[in-house]
């Protein structure tokens, strides 16, 4: 019976090193992909397609807290899936309004792997005309 050891060796030896690039790729294409499968990510992404709103607004209609919110939103922002559509002034304080920035994504699973499709967001691109 062969050990472990052996066996990890010889599936290193048979898949091919990635590059720099490759692995940035495969990180950020990993990092949307968990992000798509959170639900609570998912959530805040469908409430801003269509109409930008503020973190209070959406903690309001989705009944999460305004901290999970803000940390979401702060994730889904880094990963460029959300975007600051405008800043509105409130009481001389600064609110910045949230857009999704895909309006579907899409992930296909062939040959042992996953891909990712992600789709702009068609009211956003009106929008920015």
């Amino acid at each position: 019976m062969m050990s472990n050891k052996l066996k990890k060796s010889i599936v290193r030896e048979a898949l091919p090193k990635p590059n720099i690039l490759q692995l940035s790729e495969y990180n950020i294409t990993q990092k949307i992909m968990e992000s798509l499968i959170n639900a609570c990510h998912r959530s805040v992404l469908f409430s801003i397609i269509h109409t930008s709103k503020d973190a209070p607004k959406i903690s309001e209609e989705l009944n999460i807290s305004l901290s999970a919110v803000y940390k979401t939103l702060s994730k889904l922002e880094n990963l460029t899936l959300v975007e600051i559509e405008r800043f509105d002034f409130v009481d001389g304080k600064k609110i910045k309004l949230y857009k999704s920035r895909i309006g579907r994504a899409e992930i296909t699973l062939e040959n042992n792997d996953a891909t990712l499709h992600l789709f702009p967001n068609s009211s956003t691109l009106v929008n920015n005309s």
